[in-house]
């Protein structure tokens, strides 16, 4: 299969930094597949796994935020959050869990915390989603 240039960049640091047969993302506006040769392309991210396939492997990761741009061949992820499957702390993510729900279920909740319970309950749930995919 033919490659392309992909970069994957956190506010953390370098994540990838190689060539991939295949990307696939969730965008704001739903599931995104990058291939070579796609035409030049830049969209927001939301919250969901990201399957890179390179050197015929296939890895996932949790990725939640940030931006895709494909310029001219070059794919770069700039992603708020990205972590590979193998290595999500999934007791972190039980915990996390648990404290947005025991916020859901809190009658004297303000609706910002709410709203900040529910994001939190959704990364929780993806990040245990992508770990158990190893």
């Amino acid at each position: 299969m033919t490659e392309f240039p992909l970069k994957i960049v956190t506010p953390d640091g370098l994540r990838f930094d190689g060539n991939a047969e295949e990307l696939i993302v969730r965008s704001s506006a739903g599931d995104v597949a990058i291939l070579a040769k796609h035409i030049n392309y830049v969209t927001s991210l939301g919250m969901g796994q990201a399957v890179i396939v390179s050197k015929g492997q296939r890895r996932t990761a949790a990725c939640i935020g940030g931006m895709l741009s494909v310029v001219d061949g070059h794919v770069t992820l700039l992603p708020s959050t990205f972590e590979w499957s193998d290595q999500i702390d999934v007791e972190r993510a039980d915990a996390s869990y648990r404290r947005a729900d025991a916020v859901l279920h809190d009658k004297n909740a303000s609706e910002t915390d709410l709203k900040l319970a529910e994001a939190r309950l959704r990364r929780a749930l993806i990040r245990k989603s992508v770990a158990s995919s190893k």
